[in-house]
C-alpha cells in the first residue's frame, strides 16, 4: 500500500498520525470562522440591545416624572389626595389597588391553575387531555378588552346579585365582616377585578405547571405508586420538590401579567379613586386604570408627570417582583439535591 503512494502524501500520513493522540480524529480546519464570529456579534448585539432598550426605558420616565418628583418626592406613594384642578397629586390609590388585585387574582388563579395541571397530567383520560389543554390555552388568545365588557355587562351584575347582596345580609351585624362587603351592589369594584385577572392568568399559570409536571420522571412517580403513595402523596412529595422552580416560575409569569394588565381592569375597577373603605365591593384605581383614563386627557404640567410618575412606580413594582422572584429560583436552585 505505501509503494502505491507518492513518498510526499506517504510522509504526511505517517506526520499525521504521529502528531495524532491515540483514539481523537485528526484536528479540521473550520471552513468559515467569519460565521461564528458574525453570529457572535450579533447575539451579543441583541442581548446589548435589550438592555440600552431597558436603560432607555427607565430614562425616558424619570424624565418624564420629573417635575412630580421634584414636587411631591417620595411624599407622592403615601398621598391619597389625587386633584387635578388644585394640581395635587399622590398615588397611594392607585398602588392599593394594583396590589391588591393583583393579589385577589394569585390568590384565586394559583389553587385553579394547580388543580388543572393536576387533573390533566395525573388524572384526566387520554381522550379529554389534549381538548381540554388546548380549551385552557386558548383562553390566554382572549383579547382584554373582551374580559373587561363581559365583566362589565355580564359577570358584574351576576357577582352583585348573587354574592354581594346575599353577603351583605348575612354580615350585616358583623364588624369587620359587614365592612369588607359594603358598598352599592353594582358588581364593580376590587373584588370583580381581581376575579376578572385570575381568570385572564390561569392559562399561563396552568400551562407552565402542565409542562413542567410533564417533565418529572416516570420511573420516579411510579415507584412513590409502588410503595403505596396515594395521588396526592406522588404529587405533594415528588412531582412539586422536583418542579419547584418551574412552579414558582409559572406563578410569577402569572403575577407579571396581572400587574400590568389595563382594559380588562379599567371595565370593572369603578375607576374611583377613594380609600375611605376598604370594602372589596367598592369602586377603586389602579395604575394602570388611571393611565388608561387620564392620559389623553392630561395637561402637560403636573397632571401629565404624575401619570408617568406612576408608570415609573408600577416599572419598579414589577421589577422588584421579578428580582425577587429570581432570586428566590436561584436559592431554591442552590437547594436541589440537598434534601431526601
Amino acid at each position: 500500500m505505501a509503494a502505491t503512494l507518492p513518498a510526499t502524501a506517504y510522509a504526511a500520513d505517517k506526520k499525521m498520525e504521529r502528531d495524532t493522540p491515540r483514539g481523537r480524529p485528526p484536528e479540521r480546519r473550520r471552513v468559515a470562522p467569519w460565521a461564528d464570529t458574525l453570529f457572535s456579534l450579533l447575539t451579543h448585539g441583541a442581548a446589548w440591545l435589550t438592555l440600552a432598550l431597558l436603560a432607555g426605558i427607565i430614562v425616558s420616565l424619570v424624565i418624564g416624572a420629573a417635575p412630580a418628583i421634584k414636587e411631591f418626592g417620595l411624599g407622592f406613594l403615601v398621598s391619597t389626595e389625587w386633584d387635578p384642578v388644585r394640581e395635587e397629586f399622590g398615588g397611594l390609590v392607585m398602588i392599593y389597588g394594583t396590589l391588591m388585585t393583583s393579589f385577589i387574582a394569585l390568590l384565586i388563579a394559583v389553587p385553579v391553575s394547580f388543580g388543572i395541571a393536576l387533573f390533566l397530567t395525573e388524572l384526566s383520560p387520554k381522550w379529554l387531555k389534549r381538548p381540554l389543554g388546548i380549551a385552557v390555552e386558548l383562553l390566554a388568545a382572549v383579547p382584554s378588552i373582551v374580559y373587561g365588557m363581559w365583566g362589565l355587562l355580564v359577570f358584574g351584575p351576576i357577582l352583585s346579585t348573587y354574592v354581594q347582596i346575599p353577603l351583605q345580609a348575612a354580615f350585616a351585624d358583623v364588624p369587620l365582616l359587614s365592612a369588607l362587603v359594603s358598598g352599592p351592589p353594582v358588581g364593580i369594584g376590587i373584588l370583580s377585578a381581581g376575579i376578572i385577572l385570575a381568570i385572564m392568568v390561569i392559562p399561563f399559570i396552568a400551562s407552565v405547571m402542565r409542562d413542567v409536571f410533564e417533565i418529572t420522571p416516570t420511573l420516579l412517580k411510579e415507584s412513590a405508586y409502588g410503595l403505596g403513595a396515594t395521588t396526592w402523596e406522588v404529587v405533594w412529595k415528588v412531582v412539586l420538590p422536583y418542579t419547584k422552580t418551574g412552579v414558582i416560575g409559572g406563578i410569577m409569569l402569572g403575577l407579571g401579567r396581572a400587574l400590568g394588565e389595563t382594559m380588562a381592569v379599567t371595565f370593572v375597577i369603578g375607576n374611583f379613586n377613594q380609600l375611605d373603605s376598604l370594602s372589596l365591593f367598592e369602586a377603586a384605581n389602579s395604575i394602570t386604570s388611571a393611565l388608561a383614563n387620564e392620559f389623553a386627557e392630561a395637561s402637560a404640567g403636573l397632571h401629565q408627570a404624575s401619570l408617568i410618575y406612576l408608570g415609573l412606580v408600577l416599572f419598579f413594582i414589577t421589577f422588584v417582583v421579578l428580582s425577587l422572584s429570581k432570586l428566590l429560583l436561584s436559592q431554591l436552585r442552590k437547594g436541589e439535591g440537598t434534601r431526601s
